[in-house]
């Protein structure tokens, strides 16, 4: 995968546009970290790839919630104590 500071996307917009072609991913940088992801589509199914990438982006997100679930150790939770801590946290969304 090829990284573009987004002075060099600024600066020089047309090579980065060539590099998407032939490299289909780009990862923009700010200050050396990832900022954003620059992906080629197909013109006609603009709405299937966004699609799958708001899928994927879900994922992720399920994921990483069942990591820090396990680390957490709120993986081993029975079903009462569940229904106690959304009890508990409906309750003080209310106040």
């Amino acid at each position: 995968m090829k990284f573009v500071s987004i002075r060099e996307f600024k600066g020089k917009s047309g090579q980065v546009w060539k590099e998407l072609a032939r490299e289909k991913d780009l990862i923009l940088t700010s200050n050396g970290r990832p900022v954003a992801l620059i992906s080629s589509i197909p013109g006609e199914d603009v709405e299937g790839s966004l699609a799958a990438l708001r899928k994927a982006r879900a994922i992720l997100a399920v994921e990483q919630m069942q990591a820090r679930s396990v680390s957490a150790g709120t993986d081993r939770l029975s079903m009462r104590e569940l229904e106690r801590e959304i009890a508990a946290a409906r309750r003080s969304r209310r106040a």
